[in-house]
């Protein structure tokens, strides 16, 4: 059974910094492409903040989190993480971990809400 499990989310005051981390289980991850969405408060859609491939490494980031998040992935702990700093509170939301096959699609497209595999989030609540 496929599963994604998020943790790290907390309550961090502006400029701070947190790491996400997602656990995967039931696959291989280095076979997928692997990625971070959130969800803004009174918000219904998800918003892709970050992805990264499979074996080249290639990532995606959202423009409003470029240059301060990073995305990792650590296929022997089949671990996926998500290096969060100069956090401003337009961050704050329900952060998914997501994964899939590339199944010939770009990591773009791939952030853009084209992963089958889904978590149940994590909070992340930035205020002073």
């Amino acid at each position: 059974q496929l599963q994604l499990v998020e943790s790290g989310g907390d309550l961090v005051q502006p400029g701070g910094s947190l790491r996400l981390s997602c656990e995967v289980s039931g696959f291989r991850l280095d076979y997928y492409a692997v990625g971070w969405f959130r969800q803004a408060p009174m918000r219904k859609e998800r918003e892709g903040v970050s992805c990264i491939g499979t074996s080249d490494g290639t990532t995606y980031y959202a423009d409003s989190v470029k240059g301060r998040f990073t995305i990792s992935r650590d296929n022997a702990k089949s671990t996926v993480y998500l290096q969060m700093d100069s956090l401003k509170p337009e961050d704050t939301g329900l952060y998914y971990c997501a994964a899939d096959l590339p199944r010939g699609l770009d990591i773009h497209t791939m952030c853009a809400g084209m992963m089958g595999y889904w978590g149940r989030g994590t909070q992340v609540t930035v205020a002073s």
